[in-house]
């Protein structure tokens, strides 16, 4: 199989690093800049587990000339249209695009330029960050990438699904395929909506919001909005799954927070409009009342006008 990631960052490099140890045949689009680190260092994984490297494959956008069989679009939201124009030239009749974005704003773009059935759903869990040095830094042992067919019935995979999970299995990629992957991504949106306005708006570690007084409330209250709004677009949050967002968003002494929490203390522009925007216009036409969410987007766009010198 004939793989092309799109981006080399912690989520997609980790993912694509896995797959090229694992011998497959896999090509990273990259811009020039990261092109011409990577062939200085390799693509480098350390941390937990020891440290290891992949020589890559590397591509850039005015040198992508074929399809590909699968294509790995792991980017963020604010460079999104532009990823997509980049990698146009590589999504052929056969090939399947699989996101890892978070949100669902990007489907309905991806669909829009490719068709939904060159389209899956996907859902990347992975806890991993991208290093000053530029390395992938290994922060815990999961490698989680649910996906599947946007309209697949319950209970069945096609051919292309199965091939392509055993590809992942096979480098040691947990490869689940939900029943409703689009339900799958709206639980996710949730976490990382609850976990992002919990850290961004009190500007701290879950560990530091839970600790101090009144803090032990915030997560459950924000978890309860957003999971009202996929309730509404009927994706309702399972109970086990309530359960794990707030054993992550309300824990004593945690020093968890999220990349959006990391690139809005480091004073980068943040996914707000894809995330937290999307979101809280969806509730708009849906009625529910999200106001902590309003308010963590509020916060959240003063922050991106910031750092756009408005």
């Amino acid at each position: 199989m004939k793989i092309l990631v799109v981006g080399a960052g912690a989520t997609g490099g980790y993912f694509g690093a896995l797959l090229a140890r694992a011998g497959e045949d896999v090509t990273f689009l990259v811009r020039p800049a990261r092109a011409a680190a990577l062939r200085e260092r390799g693509l480098r994984v350390v941390g937990r587990d020891g440290e290891w490297t992949v020589e890559p494959r590397l591509v850039t956008a005015d040198e992508l000339r074929e399809p590909y069989d699968l294509v790995l679009l792991s980017v963020k939201s604010t460079g999104l249209d532009r990823a997509i124009e980049d990698v146009a030239p590589a999504v052929g009749p056969d090939t399947a695009v699989i996101p890892l974005l978070n949100g669902l704003a990007h489907i309905d773009a991806l669909n829009a330029r490719f068709g939904a059935s060159a389209v899956l759903g996907g859902v990347a869990k992975v806890v991993t960050t991208l290093d000053d040095a530029g390395d992938i830094r290994r922060l815990a042992p999961l490698a989680h990438l649910a996906f599947g067919e946007q309209d697949a019935a319950a209970g069945t995979v096609s051919a292309r699904v199965e091939r392509i999970r055993k590809v992942l299995e096979g480098a040691g990629i947990d490869a689940p395929v939900p029943a409703d992957v689009l339900t799958a991504m709206w639980h996710k949106w949730v976490f990382i909506t609850t976990f992002g306005a919990v850290t961004s708006l009190m500007r701290g570690t879950v560990g530091e919001v839970y600790d101090a007084e009144g803090g032990p409330t915030l997560g459950p209250a924000v978890l309860d909005e957003a999971a009202a709004v996929a309730a509404a677009a009927g994706h309702p949050v399972p109970e086990q799954e309530r359960a794990a967002t707030l054993a992550v968003v309300s824990a004593p002494g945690s020093p968890m927070v999220p990349s959006l929490y990391r690139d809005l203390a480091a004073g980068r522009p943040t996914e707000v409009e894809h995330l937290f925007g999307d979101l809280t216009a969806r509730a708009r036409t849906l009625g529910v009342a999200t106001p902590l969410l309003d308010l963590a987007t509020l916060h959240l766009r003063v922050h991106q006008r910031r750092t756009a010198g408005v």
